[in-house]
């Protein structure tokens, strides 16, 4: 497996070589001072270039990054589901190498560059040939921490978050199941994290970043919430699903009772009374109900 400085070294020396490329930077992962290497980080890297038509009138060039075990070219992917997309503006290669190894590499113009360079926080120039890249601060996760939410916010997030349930429930007992794990992992499970989200930022004064999709939850939480988020997970076994539900009913009454009290909003335990009452009545139900309460 090719060495990040390997890596680095190959990356700048063909944009140097190439005259249709002008700059270079880096963001993702390995800009971020706050997140440990590791053998699967990503090179999230963008090359500024004239115009983007060559390079997507003719791939053989991303070749020359190293043997191809596979790639993917997301925004004709995106461009086949029917979604607006512009070719001449940007246009991205996801290249995985069968040394490991794999570059994210995005082509843009120097037009598209201006819009977008500064926007992201966890962004370090490599290369400027032309002078054209703003100045930009060292690289910095700030624009990833945790959001304070507004109370109104706040309230939707537990409002879907019960509602959701009941969805979750019928389709246990009509035995449902894709329906079932989509509403559970789909809807509600985002309801669960944005919590989580919170707490982790009511106890670091939001000055944290929780990854993408919950990365760091394991070790921005104590073991025992980390536990019970961890039961929140399921197979297929319903009895098991419904443990999980009640699971992330529970993590999710704790950690909400605490972001109200820190934010000085008001908990909805009449919501979640309510709902828990639904779903114990339904767990209970025969396969043959006819009704649902008496």
């Amino acid at each position: 497996m090719r060495s990040e400085q390997e890596m680095m070294a190959l990356i700048i020396n063909r944009a140097k070589k190439d005259e249709r490329v002008r700059a270079v930077y880096m963001n993702g992962s390995r800009t971020n001072p706050n997140v440990r290497k590791d053998i699967f980080q990503d090179y999230d890297i963008v090359y500024v270039v004239k115009e983007t038509e060559p390079f997507i009138n003719n791939d053989e060039w991303i070749h020359g990054f190293g043997e191809i075990l596979m790639f993917q070219e997301p925004d004709k992917n995106s461009r086949e589901s029917g979604m607006e997309t512009n070719f001449a503006e940007s246009y991205g290669y996801l290249m995985l190498f069968k040394d490991g190894n794999r570059i994210d590499l995005h082509i843009e113009t120097n037009e598209h560059m201006r819009k977008h360079y500064l926007s992201d926080t966890l962004t370090v120039p490599l290369l400027d040939k032309d002078n054209c890249l703003p100045s930009i601060s060292a690289p910095t996760d700030s624009g990833y921490h945790v959001k304070k939410p507004t109370e109104s916010m706040y309230l939707s997030c537990c409002n879907n978050f019960w509602w959701c349930q009941q969805n979750i429930a019928k389709s246990i007992w009509r035995d449902e199941l894709p329906y079932a794990k989509f509403m559970m992992e789909c809807v509600v499970r985002q309801d669960l994290n944005r919590m989580v989200e919170w707490w982790i930022g009511t106890n670091t004064n939001f000055e944290v970043s929780t990854g993408k999709v919950g990365n760091y939850f394991r070790k921005q939480l104590p073991a025992s919430h980390w536990n019970t988020y961890k039961a929140t997970y399921s197979d297929d076994n319903y009895e098991n699903m419904w443990a999980a539900l009640f699971s992330s009913g529970e993590l999710f009454r704790q950690l909400g009772k605490d972001v109200a009290r820190d934010l000085s909003f008001t908990y909805p335990s009449q919501d979640d009374e309510n709902m828990t009452e639904y779903l114990n009545q339904v767990r209970a139900l025969p396969s043959d109900a006819k009704v649902i309460f008496e």
